[in-house]
């Protein structure tokens, strides 16, 4: 449980690696802090701090709103089974700036089987790319079908890795039961307004 019942709002950003979970987060931060929201991230890395440290020389936030913690084990360890570290990881940045509206606290890279502790978050996105791909839907993995939101990120490289983009967020818009899907190219900032847009609604309350 939280030591802090009235702290900021949790999302989880989780996904298997080299999807570009990092490269989301470099999109999201200006344009969130742009809405007016106070934020901070936690980075979860197996025994690095190397997302952070990317952030932190990124100037996204000062560098003492991103936190780096060390899972010293499979990524979904400390995320999903024994949460601990990230929600002391989180509770420290509530202590340090009380008027925080939300933490983003990102996965170290994993597989599809990825998911987030409630304990810990209170919404999570999952990431997948289109060059890992088109099958990944059809394999209905639980961070596919369980996540609140799913990116499907690098749409930009369908055309060369012979993906078929719309059969792709078809069969993931079916296996979803209804849970919203979005598509994005971070290079481009493209549908990362949408992913905001989900944010302010469905976590913080906020119209976009």
């Amino acid at each position: 449980m939280r030591t802090n019942g009235h702290g900021a709002a949790r999302v989880g950003i989780g996904g298997p690696v080299g999807s570009g979970k990092t490269a989301l987060l470099e999109r999201l931060i200006p344009l969130l802090r742009r809405r007016g929201i106070d934020l901070a991230v936690i980075t979860n890395d197996l025994v690095t701090h190397e997302d952070a440290e990317r952030l932190r020389r990124a100037r996204l936030l000062e560098p003492e709103r991103i936190l780096a913690v060390e899972a010293g084990a499979c990524p979904h360890t400390v995320i999903r089974e024994d949460p601990t570290l990230n929600m002391e990881a989180a509770d420290s940045l509530d202590r340090s700036f009380p008027d925080l509206d939300l933490i983003l606290i990102e996965s170290g890279g994993d597989n599809l089987a990825s998911t987030f502790s409630l304990d810990l978050v209170d919404y999570w996105l999952f990431v997948i790319d289109v060059a890992g791909g088109d099958d990944i839907p059809r394999k209905r993995g639980p961070g596919v079908i369980q996540s609140d939101l799913l990116v499907i990120n690098k749409i930009d490289l369908h055309p060369y890795v012979g993906v078929d983009l719309p059969r792709m967020r078809a069969e993931a818009t079916a296996v979803r039961n209804g849970r919203p899907v979005l598509c994005t190219n971070c290079r481009a900032d493209e549908g990362i307004a949408a992913v905001a847009d989900v944010l302010c609604d469905a976590v913080l309350y906020r119209g976009a």
